[in-house]
């Protein structure tokens, strides 16, 4: 095969010991991106699914130098996405005699290169930095006391409530009574 008739080159990771979801937020990460660019993402990227990752992208262009003589350097990330694999199921024993189950997930990772010439990556577009949306406004700052927050006329009336109400006994230590003595 040369070159020309290959369109793009797969390669992917099942049974991986880590969460899909802490896996996705890597893969977003290196999507549409080339090679080079791809594994300095990785490199530093301090989130253990990003060694996963690397891995597979040294896989993925090993195979394409390797079995389509392709450069490594001018492939592009088409497409990478993590699917959920089969849930290991373990339990913890918990006090009272209790067990708490604990699911230990794993993913399957696909990852797709392309060449840079034949790439057309579907990515979310950047706005510039004038057009990013700002912030929400502020509220407004909480009333100091609860007092603030109500009208005077209500925490008046809370007052001659609380004024109306009868004060709360207190008792006197309880006195010893001596006995006589005859």
């Amino acid at each position: 095969m040369s070159a020309q008739q290959v369109t793009e080159v797969r390669a992917a990771a099942k049974w991986v010991r880590i969460t899909p979801r802490k896996a996705r937020l890597v893969v977003e990460h290196i999507r549409g991106r080339t090679v080079p660019e791809a594994r300095t993402m990785l490199a530093f990227t301090e989130r253990a699914a990003a060694r996963e990752i690397d891995k597979l992208l040294r896989s993925a262009v090993a195979n394409a130098e390797a079995n389509h003589d392709l450069i490594g350097d001018d492939l592009v990330v088409k497409t990478v996405y993590v699917d959920e694999g089969p849930t290991m199921k373990r339990w913890r024993a918990r006090a009272r005699g209790r067990a708490v189950r604990i699911r230990k997930r794993t993913c399957h990772i696909t990852l797709t290169l392309a060449p840079a010439s034949t790439a057309t990556v579907t990515r979310a577009p950047e706005l510039p930095a004038e057009e990013k949306p700002k912030r929400a406004p502020r509220r407004k700052a909480a009333p100091k006391s609860k007092t603030e927050a109500k009208p005077k006329a209500e925490a008046s009336e809370k007052k001659s409530a609380a004024a109306k109400k009868p004060a709360a006994r207190k008792r006197a230590p309880a006195k010893k009574t001596e006995e006589k003595e005859s």
